[in-house]
């Protein structure tokens, strides 16, 4: 009896292990960013910077930087080809300010740049990844539009990837 209980105990071990799987470990289980990137409206294909850029959601009123998600961008900074920003998961338009020469006035703390506003419209999808990552929001169908005023520095915007499950290309481009 006493040579059965170690036997036991290192089948059930064994039959544990092999129970594990390998997605575990989650490693993709990130809801995908929007990628804008920055273009010269006379010249399409060249990256443009724009000069002390500032992001802000109208949403849930908040300056977007690389402390507010996982993205390379600090507030105003010269960007110099393009910049990841969050899109809201629980509706389906996400509003945005995109501020070129951004600036406080030293008297009244209003800001003092050229100000856009930018309606994001998409579908919400959720995806399924693994038991360890559980379900990611993909973006379907995006579009695109700017508030029209006579002082808007964005020129043109185009979408070029509708459809959002990654990070690894631009998705919008500016044109300024």
């Amino acid at each position: 009896m006493k040579k059965i209980i170690p036997i036991l105990l290192i089948a059930s071990l064994l039959f544990y292990v092999s129970s594990c799987e390998k997605d575990d470990i989650c490693i993709d289980g990130d809801t995908p960013l929007l990628i804008v990137g920055f273009y010269n409206v006379e010249d399409t294909t060249a990256f443009k910077r724009v000069e002390n850029i500032r992001i802000r959601n109208i949403d849930i009123d908040s300056i977007i930087s690389s402390d507010s998600y996982d993205g390379a961008f600090s507030d105003r900074s010269n960007i110099a080809d393009s910049v990841l920003v969050p899109l809201r998961s629980n509706a389906v338009t996400t509003m945005y300010q995109i501020i070129s020469n951004s600036a406080d006035d030293d008297e009244t703390d209003l800001e003092t740049g050229n100000i856009d506003t930018l309606t994001i419209s998409y579908e919400l999808e959720e995806a399924f990844i693994s038991r360890a990552c559980g379900f990611v929001t993909n973006y379907n169908n995006i579009s695109v539009s700017v508030t029209e005023s006579a002082e808007n520095w964005i020129q043109d915007i185009k979408v070029v990837q509708p459809n959002i499950v990654n990070t690894d290309s631009i998705h919008v481009k500016i044109y300024h």
